[in-house]
């Protein structure tokens, strides 16, 4: 019985052999061709050089690169000789259309604290708002907050886009995208945000209230406005200054540089001096014991000018502090730092 099952298994036996080696020879003919794709051992993509590959791309890459390296290279930012460069997208625009925030003001906030907060300049804050000093603001006031800087301008009868770029050496292309404008004519009494402009420096100080020095230190005994008339109780008069109580002979400093345009001697205000400054500015100075400045000429922010005194019609030594701007007096305390 064995014997017959032994000769039926042969031709059997004889056939699996054959087609097991036919299986061996395809495997390892495979392994031949293309080895990578059945070694575990193979290279990563990205190895130690770091995330990109530069340098791992160019040990592996050869005349017969394999198309998956080929887009892994352009994945990662790679080239190679006769390759076509993609270009990376150009920057985006850096122009703004115009958006607010809303801000209440709080308790022992200011204009200064704001624009740090948001990222600002304080210039921003103050033309958007229309702020007149900034040491007025009142708590519980609601700021409108602009997304970039720059400051309101009001558009005047003539002027265009274009001569209102130059004006503020603006680019004209922002100040069109940001306030989202379709023509060059733009109608007088129109408000344009003008990006990245700033106040003018002295329009600024005058805000913050920082233009001008104490000419003298000492407690105000009256102030600017209407009062009863020292020498007249039963009437009241525009006091078109302030007084400043000092000691006899104190020193009275020019608030403020500029060029002296007048010297002499009034019967209400006794011996004077009045300085010329920019921007359509002049302080005057009463009262004084000693004047030790002259008529032309040119003075530095702190320099002596005269003494105290009570010289005209004085009731005692004080210094009278007026300031005119374009010829029309201004409440020196809202300017003087």
């Amino acid at each position: 019985m064995f014997s017959f099952y032994e000769n039926d298994l042969a031709p059997l036996c004889s056939k699996v052999s054959r087609n097991s080696f036919r299986l061996a020879a395809i495997l390892c003919l495979v392994l031949i061709v293309n080895p990578v794709k059945f070694d575990k051992r193979q290279t990563p993509l990205i190895e130690e050089d770091g995330i990109g590959g530069g340098i791992f791309l160019e040990k592996v890459f050869s005349d017969d690169v394999d198309d998956s390296l080929i887009s892994a290279s352009l994945i990662l930012g790679d080239t190679l000789e006769g390759e076509i460069v993609i270009p990376e997208p150009g920057s985006f625009p850096k122009h703004r259309t115009l958006l607010y925030d809303f801000h209440t003001v709080l308790r022992g906030e200011n204009i200064s604290t704001l624009a740090n907060n948001y990222g600002l300049n304080q210039d921003s804050i103050i033309s958007i708002n229309k702020i007149s000093s900034t040491r007025l603001l009142q708590i519980g006031r609601v700021l409108k907050i602009p997304n970039q800087n720059g400051i309101l301008h009001t558009v005047r009868g003539g002027e265009t886009l274009s001569s209102i770029a130059q004006r503020y050496n603006a680019d004209s292309e922002a100040i069109r995208i940001t306030n989202e404008l379709f023509s060059e004519k733009i109608a007088a009494g129109t408000e344009l945000f003008i990006p990245g402009a700033r106040l003018d420096w002295t329009r600024l100080q005058e805000i913050n209230g920082d233009l001008f020095i104490w000419p003298l230190s000492g407690i105000v005994t009256s102030g600017y406005g209407y009062r009863r008339d020292p020498f007249n109780p039963s009437r009241r008069h525009f006091h078109n200054g302030i007084d400043i109580r000092g000691r006899s002979g104190a020193p009275v400093r020019a608030a403020m540089s500029g060029r002296v345009s007048r010297v002499g001697w009034d019967n209400v205000l006794g011996n004077y001096v009045v300085i010329s400054h920019h921007s359509g500015y002049r302080s005057l100075y009463g009262h004084l014991s000693v004047i030790r400045t002259r008529t032309g000429a040119y003075v530095a922010q702190g320099e002596r000018v005269g003494d105290v005194g009570s010289t005209g019609q004085s009731t005692g030594p004080h210094l009278h502090f007026t300031i005119y701007r374009n010829g029309v007096t201004v409440n020196p305390r809202a300017l003087m730092r």
